[in-house]
């Protein structure tokens, strides 16, 4: 398939994006001052001040005394380009790869302009949306980036160059539409050299000589002869799936179907991969040029559409839609391989390995919401606080088995609490404490235990660790920081037995 690219010039971006803010200004010559070496000077000029005389580059003292009713605006560093770019992240609705290109957007429209129509329904849905938006542009088609430059900016208008006939549309153009430097384009006027025809058939050795290989370079990226680099503001996913909409939709039930559709034909490929989904990203463009995001986990790697369906449709009623949907994305962003293991007749399966059990709690979690579920594995630590640790997913396994020997009790705080200890002499267990405002008398004490903290890792005091039981039956888990007549010595509450 032969490459089509567009290119759209903005001949007056800063003032057309004021005006689309100060609308009352339409009327007025409006300009552009920066700083320049201590002196403001004109950046950019609506067309209204360009009739009156006023040119880019111009002082703006100059440009004040040729119209006397001057609107000015300051020129704010990097503005140009922060606009170009949102346009370019605009225009993804029509084709996944986008790109700032010098004063304008490049677009790479292979194989998208059939879903408008052909390439003139698809140019004019385009630039009709930017001018309806406030923006003046022009705009071309080619097959090399450097022809549709050319002619969205020295054309006659807007303009279609059919595949491999670029040669014949460039040849009545200046030679800055080749992209060359400006001493190089004056170099050429100088010697009569207006138009690409007249120099294009010389001698390569004669051009290289005189005017230098930037001359050559451009000419061939022009024709087709050379490739050219394409940088599109979003690298795009090796996983993703667009459905452009024939009429923009509103309604949950259809923005479900749409859902439908794109997760069957992802899934398709990923089952080809021998992949499933682990996360997923859902983005619904309006046609107010405004995006909606909607975004899925999944505990296990998936290619079931029904089930990935379940989980976007969780968000699917706080879409809000607008005025309406005219494109859909989807990208995987994350995949891992997946394993489908083979049933058994006489017995499902059972624990973690059940697929249904990692589907439910996809649900839950969307419906809960993200960090409210959590799996926990035991580690090799004789220090409390880490001999846990909170597991990434479902599958992730450790050597360590859940065991304890030292019966130690299952419910802890997540840091240990300061209580008030009446306690005889050292290494005998308290004879009672205070916690949350309740005293609790010690009838029962088994201890101490005590726990060294790994000096390598953090410094502090030791831990002499009791088991005791209160006037209740009560049981809990008691440790004092430090020797009994340290200074720094202190009592916690760490745990409770069941």
């Amino acid at each position: 398939m032969a490459k089509r690219y567009m290119s759209i010039w903005f001949p007056f971006l800063l003032t057309d994006w004021m005006l689309i803010r100060r609308p009352e200004w339409k009327t007025s010559a409006l300009v552009c001052a920066g700083n320049n070496h201590g002196r403001m000077i004109v950046v950019a000029a609506n067309p209204i001040a360009n009739a009156q005389g006023i040119q880019r580059g111009m002082p703006l003292a100059d440009a004040r005394a040729i119209a006397r009713q001057l609107e000015v605006f300051d020129e704010k560093t990097g503005r140009a380009e922060k606009l170009l770019e949102g346009l370019a992240r605009w225009a993804i609705r029509y084709t996944p790869l986008t790109a700032v290109h010098t004063d304008g957007i490049l677009l790479d429209i292979s194989g998208c302009a059939h879903l408008w129509g052909g390439e003139e329904c698809y140019l004019k849905h385009i630039l009709d949306r930017l001018q309806s938006s406030g923006y003046c542009v022009k705009a071309a088609i080619a097959g090399t980036i450097g022809a549709a430059w050319a002619m969205a900016r020295y054309g006659k208008g807007t303009e279609i160059i059919p595949p491999y006939q670029q040669y014949t549309h460039l040849l009545s153009l200046p030679p800055a539409s080749l992209r060359i430097p400006e001493e190089v384009s004056e170099k050429l006027h100088k010697l009569g050299l207006n138009k690409i025809e007249r120099f294009i058939q010389m001698p390569r050795s004669v051009l290289r000589r005189r005017f230098g290989g930037i001359l050559l370079n451009r000419i061939s990226q022009a024709m087709g002869d050379e490739p050219e680099e394409f940088s599109p503001v979003v690298i795009i996913p090796e996983f993703e799936e667009r459905l452009p909409c024939l009429e923009p939709i509103r309604t949950s039930t259809a923005i479900e179907i749409a859902i439908h559709k794109l997760l069957e034909n992802i899934c398709q490929k990923l089952k080809k991969e021998g992949l499933g989904i682990r996360k997923a990203a859902l983005i619904a463009y309006r046609i107010d040029g405004k995006t909606i995001t909607s975004s899925i986990g999944t505990n296990r790697p998936s290619d079931n559409p029904r089930h990935l369906l379940k989980l976007f449709a969780l968000n699917i009623s706080s879409m809000a839609p607008g005025m309406g949907i005219e494109l859909f994305s989807l990208t995987a962003e994350k995949t891992e391989s997946i394993s489908h293991q083979q049933e058994k007749i006489w017995a499902g399966q059972t624990g973690l390995e059940n697929q249904q059990l990692a589907e439910f709690l996809d649900r839950v979690v969307g419906k809960v919401g993200k960090n409210t579920i959590h799996r926990y594995l035991p580690r090799a630590d004789y220090w409390p606080e880490r001999a846990l640790k909170q597991a990434k997913d479902l599958q992730e396994a450790t050597p360590v088995s859940f065991h304890n020997p030292l019966n130690r009790p299952i419910r802890l705080l997540s840091r240990p609490e300061r209580i008030e200890v009446t306690a005889p002499i050292p290494d005998y267990p308290p004879m009672l404490f205070i916690y949350q405002g309740e005293r609790h008398s010690i009838k029962k004490a088994d201890g101490p235990e005590r726990l060294e903290r790994a000096w390598w890792l953090e410094g502090g005091e030791h831990r002499d660790y009791y088991t005791v039981e209160d006037e209740k039956g009560n049981r809990y888990w008691l440790f004092r920081s430090g020797h009994y007549a340290a200074e720094k010595s202190a009592w916690y509450i760490h745990g409770f037995f069941a």
